[in-house]
């Protein structure tokens, strides 16, 4: 009997719960867009916040609630954008991928001033103490840009932040974690892409008291390029990009060939043609760099 009366005990209390939870289903239940979810199965799932949000979801949310751009996501590049814009019925227009540009070429040995430095090992910290290196535009190495980013795409070599190209989907997290702000996200219509790699914005001599190759503020580039342009009292050249045209090279070459610090560099992963074209060359600085691991090659100096 006792048993009996257990099992029915049991059996009002299972029917009793599901018709609670039945009901909390129907009362709280939330509709959800099935294009948000189509959207959510396109995206890569990196949650890197390159678009600017939280995560794929987030962004997924957004892009069919708020009509936000759907070519934002920097690791599904193009084709994930064209799939977004099939499951929402709208068009792209012509974009690019961004990719981070380090505005500093120098090496520990090309900086003068430096001294040694006994504080925590990043750039953020050695970014508020004064002294640590002559330059105070220049990347100092500490490689917090490295830490931050998820697909090791950047190591420091000889203390100079350096980006692997072939690994880099321009997620973005380096621009954000730069302290001295030297790395920038750009658009990159070709494999490999013009860029300035000096951020001082000081002229001359005092550029040489405390670099051995910052640009000097010659502007010999601007007078032989339309690309480059100089705001008021500037020494560093800007670029710009909407007026770059990958197969118009001969003024950029000659600005090359003019700069006399080689601050002007291409940089980026190199294409089957571009190998070819320099085969016969030396090209150290332009040719892609070879890559070691982030441990072999980090130097944790100042």
């Amino acid at each position: 009997m006792i048993i009996i009366l257990a099992a029915v005990t049991m059996l009002v209390l299972a029917t009793f719960m599901a018709y609670v939870l039945g009901w909390a289903n129907a009362a709280f239940h939330v509709d959800v867009d099935p294009r948000i979810e189509a959207c959510i199965d396109a995206l890569p799932g990196a949650n890197c916040g390159g678009c600017g949000y939280v995560g794929c979801g987030e962004y997924a949310e957004a892009v069919v609630k708020d009509g936000v751009a759907v070519d934002l996501c920097p690791v599904g590049g193009e084709a994930c954008a064209k799939v977004l814009a099939e499951i929402l019925g709208v068009e792209i227009a012509q974009s690019w991928p961004y990719r981070p540009v380090v505005h500093c070429g120098a090496t520990l040995d090309d900086r003068l001033g430096r001294t040694e430095y006994h504080g925590e090992r990043t750039c953020t910290a050695a970014n508020m103490v004064s002294g640590v290196q002559g330059c105070t535009y220049g990347c100092l190495g500490f490689g917090d840009c490295a830490a931050v980013c998820k697909f090791d795409a950047i190591t420091v070599i000889d203390g100079l932040a350096t980006v692997d190209y072939n690994k880099c989907v321009g997620c973005g997290a380096c621009e954000k974690i730069c302290p001295r702000h030297i790395i920038s996200m750009t658009p990159f219509k070709v494999s490999r892409m013009l860029a300035v790699t000096c951020s001082n914005e000081d002229f001359g001599k005092d550029v040489k008291a405390v670099c051995k190759v910052g640009c000097l503020g010659c502007k010999a580039c601007g007078r032989v390029c339309e690309l480059f342009n100089f705001a008021e009292d500037a020494s560093i050249p800007s670029i710009d990009y909407d007026k770059y045209d990958p197969e118009e090279t001969g003024d950029i070459q000659v600005a090359l060939n003019k700069c006399p610090q080689k601050r002007l560099l291409m940089v980026g992963a190199p294409s089957e043609r571009d190998l070819a074209a320099t085969a016969d060359e030396e090209t150290p600085e332009i040719v892609k760099p070879d890559f070691e691991t982030t441990v072999d090659k980090t130097q944790w100096q100042g």
